[in-house]
């Protein structure tokens, strides 16, 4: 039987994803989820882990369009007065790359993210990033460093399949984009094997248009070889798209409910059966990674 994490990001964001996620877990097939450790829903979203064991919660460690938990005055080279980091990746690599931004600042951070989650009483499986930021050279090795400190040893590796669907669309930024996350997702998987890191072999979601919908997680289930390794399907589900979209820098155009709606449907459940994958979360991979060792 083949593995498949369907893995909610940004749970604690706000209380319409938190919904999805409850609901995911209680009537559909979710089984994962990634915690903002500094956003406005972050108690709400550990009451909910608690009360849902089979939902296994990682830490989705945030240094761009969100919030920090530490005060600015403790990683000045993060956050501004108000607390909030860069609006997004791109403004992020290039002051990184200038030298703008400090390394113990992000260790700092990092850690205090993922003491937050530890703190309020849940046990983390796994980490990843809000845009992928965890994987830039540098980053990545901090992030593995805290991840192992907590006892987590299982990462997300973002490199979708260059064949996957919607790789080659878009501009040229976009197409460089991707292929630049692809290589640095490859050097990461190498080097979080390489620490004992348990990671998915695949990985989906990025490039399926406005969102995974329904009819793209029954295909998927049938294209899946039927062996024993795992994918991990990135997710964000939620209940309203026009109030969610507005919590984003600059707003985003997503189909958090056409998420929400697949993590539910009974077609995708069938189709699962079907093909004989099982929804599972990280720990479970972790856990296999320990019986193949």
């Amino acid at each position: 039987m083949s593995n498949i994490i369907l893995n909610a990001d940004d749970f604690g964001r706000h209380a319409l994803i938190n919904a999805a996620v409850r609901d995911g877990v209680e009537h559909g097939l979710l089984r994962s989820a990634s915690l903002m450790a500094g956003e406005p829903a972050f108690d709400e979203a550990v009451a909910i882990a608690k009360a849902h064991p089979a939902l296994g919660v990682g830490v989705h460690f945030t240094l761009v369009d969100g919030r920090s938990v530490l005060p600015s005055a403790e990683i000045p080279s993060l956050v501004g007065a108000d607390g909030r980091f860069r609006p997004n990746h791109m403004a992020f690599v290039r002051d990184y790359f200038l030298g703008r931004i400090r390394r113990d600042d992000i260790r700092r951070e990092f850690m205090a993210q993922a003491q937050k989650i530890v703190h309020a009483g849940l046990t983390p499986d796994h980490v990843d990033s809000h845009q992928h930021i965890h994987i830039l050279p540098g980053v990545f090795s901090i992030a593995l460093d805290v991840a192992a400190s907590f006892g987590i040893h299982a990462v997300r590796i973002p490199a979708v399949d260059v064949g996957e669907g919607g790789f080659f669309t878009g501009g040229v930024g976009a197409i460089v984009g991707r292929l630049g996350l692809y290589t640095l997702a490859t050097i990461a998987r190498q080097q979080a094997r390489h620490r004992g890191f348990a990671t998915p072999d695949h990985f989906a979601g990025l490039v399926a248009g406005a969102a995974v919908t329904e009819d793209y997680l029954v295909q998927l289930a049938g294209a899946l070889p039927q062996d024993e390794k795992t994918t991990e399907v990135m997710l964000h589900p939620g209940k309203v798209d026009d109030e969610l979209a507005q919590l984003y820098a600059g707003g985003w155009e997503h189909s958090f409910t056409s998420e929400d709606a697949a993590i539910l449907s009974p077609a995708v459940r069938a189709a699962f059966e079907a093909h004989a994958l099982s929804s599972v979360n990280f720990a479970a991979l972790a856990q296999r990674c320990v019986h193949a060792s």
